[in-house]
């Protein structure tokens, strides 16, 4: 199979190009790229825009298959990836989803300012390590019955509320009110339960995380003082997903699938994209195992918020006030959606896989709050850099399906990583910043150190400067905690 190299990719504009369907003779749409140059020569190094290449050629489908500026390569799809298939006869793929189902973040608003606590951020960083269960498999205090884990997966969020380890008013602030209806629990499988049955309120380990950081900057007043932005606040942003249950569920429909492709008449160049007809019933049992391990992921990240609540208020009492939810999104889904596509509404199957939804201002599933000035897309940096609070626009439907970038991306492997930093020196230096980390082991730090990702600036000025959303706040870390 051919590598893509630069002189087959052609420039659409300053930001965005594309590899025509003349790249390869069994792609059905083309395969275009939302970066700025100096992204796209560090996007040429790894296999992710031939993997893009591959999703291009998939049943089904519709207009282009895309990746956003942070993207790199992953199982199947790129992560980063966005593509559309037509509903309900086009596929389904789990790799364009992700292992990790319903991956997301959430970003809470406190009432105090940096300034005014500077001094409280260490020992607040260890409360809540100390309340947050975080690492590889590490279960929490949380033990769910069968029947308390059938309703974990029917009701999501709610589940947490309903229990005691929520609040209410979080709803209206998580997509989908963090319950996606067409949730089966009898279609995941015992194995994937078990895994989940001690996991909700936990973090685990790789890139997710629990940080808490000050609004540095604000680009844009109104949009901020919409969501309750101001600057100098200190916020704490969420990043974790289904962990055990949501990547057994991924395992097991893979290998469903590969074997069903036959049954379907569906060659693919690359096995990892394994997928079969949405309206099968192998593509209606993933789908709805895949709503039902979202749900486990949104109640998974209200558990984590009522511990990140208890921690605060360990540490500043009633004077810390209370931690406002400002939004929760998913960036590992599939979502039956409707676009103008040639000239005609029609209903697809988007997958995002480390892409966020962006929908701008009038999408009536918003809090009224946002309504006028569009969805919170919530854009985590590094460890040692920034984050960004952006704003969808009208303009990404027509671009991106709807659809911006998920993070900065990694550059560097973990393996890469490991071998270039000295945690311990890496620690002592972002605590010298005024950054402090509290993680597992050194070997979590080395993997995730801000040289191992792409610089987000750079992400977050690409998908600006194509209108997909737009800059609203940028954030600065002084606490970490991670698996």
């Amino acid at each position: 199979m051919k590598k893509v190299k630069k002189s087959d990719i052609n420039k659409l504009k300053d930001y965005f190009w594309e590899i025509p369907m003349s790249f390869r003779e069994d792609m059905k749409v083309p395969a275009r790229v939302l970066a700025v140059k100096s992204l796209l020569d560090d996007i040429i190094e790894d296999r992710s825009l031939n993997q893009l290449v591959n999703v291009a050629t998939l049943p089904g489908i519709q207009k282009a298959s895309l990746v956003m500026p942070d993207v790199h390569e992953g199982y199947g799809f790129p992560i980063g990836g966005v593509a559309a298939t037509r509903y309900p006869d086009g596929v389904i793929s789990p790799g364009g989803i992700g292992y990790d189902i319903n991956c997301g973040v959430r970003l809470l608003t406190s009432i105090l300012k940096i300034d005014d606590v500077r001094d409280k951020i260490e020992e607040l960083s260890k409360e809540m390590y100390a309340q947050i269960p975080s690492g590889m498999g590490k279960g929490g205090d949380i033990i769910l019955t069968e029947e308390q884990m059938n309703q974990v997966l029917t009701k999501g969020a709610e589940w947490a509320i309903d229990n005691g380890y929520g609040i209410q008013e979080d709803l209206a602030y998580i997509e989908n009110k963090g319950r996606l209806i067409e949730a089966d629990p009898s279609m995941v499988s015992e194995m994937a339960k078990k895994r989940g049955t001690d996991q909700l309120g936990t973090i685990g380990s790789g890139n997710h995380f629990v940080e808490v950081d000050y609004v540095d900057e604000i680009y844009n007043e109104d949009i901020a003082k919409a969501y309750g932005l101001e600057k100098g606040q200190l916020v704490v942003l969420i990043h974790t997903g289904s962990r055990g249950l949501g990547h057994q569920v991924a395992t097991d429909n893979i290998r469903v699938m590969m074997n069903a492709m036959a049954k379907y008449d569906i060659k693919l160049k690359d096995r990892e994209l394994a997928c079969v007809p949405f309206n099968s019933k192998e593509g209606q049992n993933y789908f709805k195992a895949m709503c039902a391990a979202a749900n486990y992921a949104w109640c998974n990240r209200e558990v984590i918020s009522w511990e990140v609540r208890k921690a605060w208020k360990t540490i500043f009492g009633e004077s810390g006030g209370h931690l406002k939810l400002l939004y929760d999104i998913a960036h590992n889904i599939a979502k039956i959606e409707t676009y103008n596509i040639n000239g005609k509404e029609q209903k697809v199957i988007v997958h995002r896989k480390g892409a966020t939804r962006a929908f701008g201002p009038g999408f009536e599933a918003l809090p009224e709050a946002y309504r006028q000035v569009g969805q919170p897309v919530i854009i985590p940096g590094s460890m040692g850099t920034c984050s960004y609070v952006l704003a969808g626009t009208e303009k990404s439907k027509d671009i991106t399906f709807g659809s911006c970038c998920h993070g900065a991306g990694r550059r560097l492997s973990r393996t890469a990583a490991k071998k270039q930093v000295n945690a311990p020196v890496l620690k002592e230096t972002l605590k010298e910043q005024g950054i402090y980390v509290e993680a597992g082991s050194f070997k979590g730090i080395a993997e995730e150190a801000p040289i191992a990702y792409k610089d987000v600036n750079l992400v977050v000025e690409t998908v600006h400067a194509s209108s997909v959303a737009q800059k609203v706040a940028k954030l600065k870390p002084v606490a970490v905690i991670k698996g």
